[in-house]
C-alpha cells in the first residue's frame, strides 16, 4: 500500500476525473457536503498519485475503529490460509483451522490438495456471467512470474454453511500484502481516470429513513439500480471497451451472458459504435435476449445450457478475432466498478463505519475495496453472499480460490461457482469479512428497499442490505453510518409473488407453525383465541382423523417493539399446550414453506359435507367474526331449561351453553394483500340442521358461493 500523506490542496475533482463527472457529481446526492469535505478525498487520492509506490503501510493518522467493529486485520502475511503460491503445493492444509466468526463458531472446512489446469470459468445457471472463455489463454496479472494456478475444486461432498449456523466470517488474510504483487496496475489511478460518465450516471446516495429508524443506525443506499441498464455492470463494461485499440474496436466485442453484463456490454458497444455479439443458450427467455437485441447487440442463441454457449462464444472469438469482455476478472472492469467508491465518499460529509457490497465473481467488491482501502483503510469493507453461493467466503477461509460444485440461483446475478483470479487477489487482503444470508432474508431486503425507495430491486441487488441487517443484528451496533450498494433492479416479474410470500418470514415478522388440536367442534375457536390479537395470515386444514386435527397456519409476530420472536413463540406454544394442543415452528422448514403449505388436503368422504367460498373483508377480526357466528356464545349450563333455535346455528336456552351444531371439515385461507380474502370452508351440515344453517349463512354478512357440486372439489378433495 502506498503512503497516504495528503499535503497538496486540490480544488474540485481529483486529477484525471472527467469534467462531466465533476459537474454532475452532486446533482442527485442526498446531502450537500461542504467544499472542504467534497475535496478532501480527491486531495488525498491525487497526492497518492504523486507519491511513488511503496509497500509501507499508510502513515496517515487513522481514527480507531468503533468498539463494535471487531478488527480482523494484521500487518503480516503469516497465515494458516496463505495460498499455494506462498508456500508451495505441499503446504496446503488438508484440514485448515476453522475460521473465526463474530459471536459464533464457524464450521471447519476441508479441501483436498488437488491442482487443476482447467480453464477458470464461472457458471451461474439461470443468468450466468463468465469470467472469460479464454481465461487460460490470456495472461494473468503476476509479478513477472508464470500465472498462478491457485484454484482447487471443491470436495465431492463439500462442507456447507448451514442456514441456521454462523453468518459472519472475518477474513483471516485481511491486512496481509496483496499477493502476488502487481506493479503493472495502480487501481487508484485506474479508478480516478476511468472514462465512463458520458454513458454511466453518478447515482444518488439515498438515506433509507424507515430502515434507519428500525435499525437504530444511519443507513444509506448507493442506488446503482438507477443506471441506464438498471445495474452497475455498465461501469466496468464501458470502461473496458473505452481502452480497446482501434483495431480491437473494429473487429468487435463478444460476451457470454444472459444477465446484467449482457446489457452493459450491448449499450456500451452501441455508444462506441462497436459491433457486439452476445451468446446465450437457446432456452434463454425471449424477454432477455430481445432486450439485449434492442440495445443493439447481435444475439446468438446456441446450446441447451451455458456450457454449450461458452463453447460457441470461444469459437466465435477465435474465428472472428472478437475481444471478450469479462464481467469481473479484468483490471479495467474492476476499476470501472471502483468508481462507485469514489462517488460515495464524495456524496456524504462523514465517513461510514462500513460499506456492504454483494459478491458474485468479485469485480464490484474488489473495485470498491481498491479505492476505499487506499484512501480510508479504516472503513470496513463487508462482502455479502448467499449460503448456497458462497464462493468468496469459502475461498477467503481456505486462502485460495475454491470452485463450488453447484450454486443456488435465487440471487442469480451473484451466483458464481468460482470468483475471479484478480478479484480474489484483491479481496484476499482488502475485504474485512463476509456475511452470509438466506433467500428469505434477501426477500425481506427487497421489501425494505421498496418501502424506502418505492423501487423493486432484483435479489442480488438486495444482498448488501440483507447482509447489513444481519451484521447489525449479530453485533448489536447502534448509532453508526452504513452504506449498502443496491447493485441492480433487473427483476423477473414472476418472482414478485415468491418475494412477497417470503419477505415477512425473512424479516422474522411471520411465524409458520403446525398445530395438533382435538378434533371436536369449538377447537378452532380455542386456537384462534390463543393466537389473538396477532393477525392470522394463513390457515389450512382438512379432516383426516377422528381424534386429532392437523392445522398449518401462520401469524404475525413481534408486534411489540423489542419483543423477541422466539420468546413470543414459546409463550404461544405454552398457552396452546395448556389447552391440549401441540405446536411446532415450521418457519425454517423448506419443505413446509415450499410444498406442504400448498398440498394440505386430499380425499375425504364425509357425510353431509358442504363446501363454500367466502369473501372475508381483509381487516382485523373478520375470521373471529366468522368463528363466533359459527360456534355461538357461551353461558351457564342448565339441562332443565327449554331450548330455542337461533339464527347463528346453535341451540340455546337462557341458562344453557350455546354449542356448535356443525363441524368444520376443511378450511383454507391465505392473506395475499388483497382487500378481500378468499376463504374455502367445508362444513358438515346434518339434514335436520340445514334450515338453521341457511339462517347462519344469511346472518353472517359475508358474500359466499356454494361449491359442493364443483368438479375440482369432487376430484381432489372429496
Amino acid at each position: 500500500m502506498v503512503s497516504v500523506t495528503p499535503t497538496v490542496n486540490v480544488n474540485g475533482a481529483a486529477a484525471g476525473a472527467p469534467a462531466q463527472h465533476r459537474a454532475n457529481n452532486t446533482a442527485a446526492t442526498s446531502t450537500t457536503p461542504t467544499d472542504a469535505s467534497q475535496t478532501s478525498h480527491e486531495s488525498m487520492a491525487t497526492q497518492t498519485l504523486l507519491s511513488p509506490p511503496s509497500d509501507t503501510v499508510s502513515t496517515q493518522t487513522i481514527p480507531p475503529d468503533p468498539p463494535h467493529l471487531i478488527s480482523t486485520g494484521t500487518s503480516t502475511t503469516a497465515s494458516a490460509f496463505t495460498s499455494t503460491a506462498d508456500r508451495g503445493t505441499d503446504a496446503v492444509p488438508l484440514n485448515p483451522p476453522p475460521p473465526a466468526a463474530v459471536t459464533e463458531t464457524a464450521p471447519g472446512l476441508s479441501f483436498p490438495d488437488i491442482n487443476t489446469d482447467d480453464p477458470i470459468m464461472t457458471s451461474t445457471g439461470g443468468e450466468p456471467e463468465i469470467a472469460s472463455v479464454l481465461d487460460e489463454q490470456r495472461p494473468h496479472i503476476t509479478n513477472g512470474s508464470s500465472p498462478v494456478n491457485d484454484t482447487l475444486p471443491f470436495p465431492a461432498t463439500p462442507s456447507v454453511f448451514p442456514i441456521n449456523g454462523p453468518a459472519l466470517f472475518p477474513n483471516p488474510n485481511y491486512g496481509s500484502d496483496v499477493h502476488p504483487p502487481n506493479d503493472a496496475h495502480d487501481y487508484l489511478r485506474l479508478i480516478l481516470t476511468s472514462q465512463i460518465y458520458d454513458l454511466a450516471h453518478t447515482t444518488p446516495l439515498q438515506p433509507a429513513v424507515n430502515l434507519s429508524a428500525r435499525l437504530n443506525n444511519t443507513i444509506l443506499l448507493k442506488r446503482e439500480d438507477l443506471q441506464p441498464v438498471f445495474s452497475f455492470k455498465i461501469r466496468g463494461a464501458y470502461n473496458k471497451m473505452k481502452v480497446l485499440s482501434a483495431e480491437e474496436k473494429k473487429k468487435g466485442v463478444i460476451a457470454c451472458s444472459a444477465g446484467n453484463h449482457a446489457q452493459g456490454v450491448a449499450i456500451a458497444a452501441k455508444k462506441l459504435g462497436v459491433k457486439s455479439v452476445i451468446v446465450m443458450p437457446t432456452v434463454t427467455p425471449p424477454i432477455k435476449w430481445r432486450n439485449v437485441e434492442r440495445l443493439g447487440a447481435q444475439v446468438v442463441l446456441k446450446g441447451d445450457d451455458f456450457d454449450a454457449a461458452k463453447t460457441e462464444c470461444a469459437r466465435l472469438c477465435e474465428e472472428h478475432g472478437y475481444t471478450n469482455i469479462p464481467p469481473f476478472d479484468d483490471p479495467y472492469v474492476i476499476a470501472g466498478q471502483g468508481t462507485i467508491a469514489l462517488e460515495l465518499l464524495r456524496q456524504h460529509p462523514t465517513l461510514p463505519a462500513a460499506v456492504f457490497v454483494a459478491i458474485g465473481g468479485g469485480g464490484l467488491a474488489s473495485g470498491i475495496a481498491s479505492y476505499i482501502k487506499r484512501i480510508h483503510p479504516h472503513i470496513k469493507l463487508i462482502g455479502v453472499e448467499t449460503y448456497d453461493a458462497a464462493a468468496m467466503t469459502h475461498s477467503l477461509q481456505a486462502g485460495h480460490r475454491i470452485q463450488l460444485p453447484q450454486v443456488g440461483l435465487f440471487a442469480d446475478g451473484a451466483a458464481v461457482k468460482v470468483v475471479g483470479r484478480e478479484c480474489f487477489r484483491i479481496c484476499r487482503s482488502h475485504i474485512d469479512m463476509t456475511v452470509l444470508v438466506s433467500t428469505d432474508e434477501i426477500c425481506a431486503g427487497i421489501k425494505d428497499i421498496f418501502e424506502d425507495t418505492r423501487s423493486v430491486v432484483e435479489p442480488a441487488g438486495a444482498l448488501a442490505v440483507a447482509g447489513m441487517k444481519k451484521y447489525i443484528q449479530k453485533t448489536g451496533c447502534t448509532g453508526e453510518t452504513f452504506i449498502a450498494i443496491t447493485s441492480g433492479a433487473n427483476m423477473n416479474f414472476d418472482r414478485l409473488r415468491f418475494v412477497a410470500e417470503r419477505a415477512e418470514i425473512g424479516e422474522n415478522r411471520e411465524a409458520l407453525i403446525s398445530v395438533l388440536i382435538p378434533e371436536r367442534p369449538g377447537s378452532f375457536m380455542e386456537l384462534y383465541k390463543t393466537i389473538h390479537p396477532r393477525a392470522v395470515s394463513e390457515f389450512s386444514y382438512r379432516f383426516s382423523d377422528t381424534e386429532q386435527a392437523c392445522i398449518f397456519m401462520s401469524f404475525m409476530v413481534g408486534g411489540q417493539k423489542g419483543q423477541d420472536r422466539d420468546a413470543e413463540l414459546r409463550q404461544v406454544f405454552e398457552a396452546l399446550e395448556q389447552k391440549g394442543m401441540k405446536a411446532r415452528d415450521a418457519s425454517h422448514d423448506e419443505l413446509a414453506k415450499s410444498h406442504a403449505r400448498y398440498m394440505i388436503g386430499g380425499h375425504c368422504h364425509l357425510p353431509d359435507e358442504r363446501v363454500f367460498r367466502f369473501a372475508f373483508p381483509e381487516r382485523p377480526g373478520a375470521l373471529r367474526h366468522f368463528l363466533t357466528k359459527l360456534n355461538g356464545e357461551t353461558g351457564p349450563v342448565n339441562d332443565g331449561e327449554k331450548t330455542a333455535r337461533l339464527g347463528n346455528g346453535v341451540t340455546h336456552s337462557p341458562n344453557r351453553e350455546r354449542r356448535p351444531l356443525w363441524n368444520v371439515s376443511m378450511f383454507h385461507y391465505r392473506n395475499h394483500g388483497d382487500d378481500v380474502s378468499k376463504v374455502l370452508v367445508g362444513v358438515q351440515v346434518p339434514k335436520d340442521t340445514e334450515e338453521v344453517f341457511e339462517e347462519f349463512l344469511h346472518g353472517l354478512g359475508y358474500p359466499y358461493v356454494e361449491e359442493t357440486g364443483n368438479e375440482v372439489y369432487r376430484q381432489f378433495l372429496r
